[in-house]
Formats: C-alpha cells, structure tokens, sequence
C-alpha cells in the first residue's frame, strides 16, 4: 500500500505551472513535517499537486499555512549537470484540507489582523460564538425527557 498523511506548514508560496494542451494545473510546494520526538528537526517533503486540488491550494494556502494531505509517494530520478544520477520523492496529493487560510498564516507572523485584534483576542470570541450558538442537534429534547415512541414508526 502506497498511502502518506501528513500534517504541516509551506515552506514557500505555491509554484503553480500549466502542463500539456489542455492546461492541466501543477502545483508544487514543499512541506515542513515536525517528527514525533525530534521537534527541532522537521522533516521537509516536495508536494505536487494537479488540477482542481493544486488550484485550490494555491488560492487559499501559501508560505506558512497549516495544511493536512493525503495522497501517495512517486519516486523518480534524472541526470544532474555532472552526470550523476540524482533520486527524487514527491508526495502526490490527491486531497487536501486546510487548516488555517492564506489570511490567517500571514497574519500569525505579525500577531494581528486587519481590525487590531491579536489571534487569542480573535480565537475567545470564535469560543463564546460557538457556545452562544446552539447546534442543530436531531436528539436535544430541550433539556425535557426524551419520548422513543414519538418517532417509531409503528
């Protein structure tokens, strides 16, 4: 099985290209994974990235965005100037999630955004929304007892 799941941040921005007669999207970055036990010492992988996955990374992510990927490692190599062999491993993405948009990760550099406000200032008000606002939850009886007969349809 050929399957990667990593957790990190760009190194760099995007470097989006168009392959081919048809225009494919390609997108390359590289991503810093910090290991288990070694926090000093992150590991950093080549990501390529095609069509609509490698468009959306490079609209809504760049240097520093969090990001979760999943996809599977390609293994290729090619001559260098002097002749040698050089040996290459890119993960190929095939999703992507992210976790903090292109906005957020700049703005984690300086500590603010737009309004003033730092990110812990930004991060209680998004908690007392999120408790302010009750979910639509199928199975809240308002805080009374739950009837099972209501819904059996017998």
């Amino acid at each position: 099985m050929n399957s990667v799941n990593l957790i990190g941040r760009w190194v760099r921005d995007n470097e989006m290209t168009t392959v081919g007669q048809q225009g494919t999207p390609l997108v390359k970055n590289t991503i810093a994974v910090d290991h288990p036990f070694k926090k000093d010492s992150p590991s950093f992988l080549r990501v390529v990235m095609w069509g609509k996955t490698g468009e959306l990374a490079n609209q809504y992510t760049g240097k520093g965005s969090q990001i979760a990927i999943e996809g599977h490692l390609e293994t290729g190599s090619y001559d260098d100037k002097d002749g040698k062999k050089v040996f290459t491993v890119e993960v190929v993405a095939s999703r992507i999630k992210f976790l903090d948009s292109k906005n957020e990760s700049s703005n984690q550099s300086n500590g603010s955004n737009q309004s003033g406000q730092t990110n812990t200032q930004n991060q209680q008000q998004d908690a007392q929304n999120r408790r302010e606002t009750p979910p639509n939850d199928p199975f809240d009886a308002g805080g009374g007892p739950i009837d099972p007969s209501d819904d059996l349809p017998f």
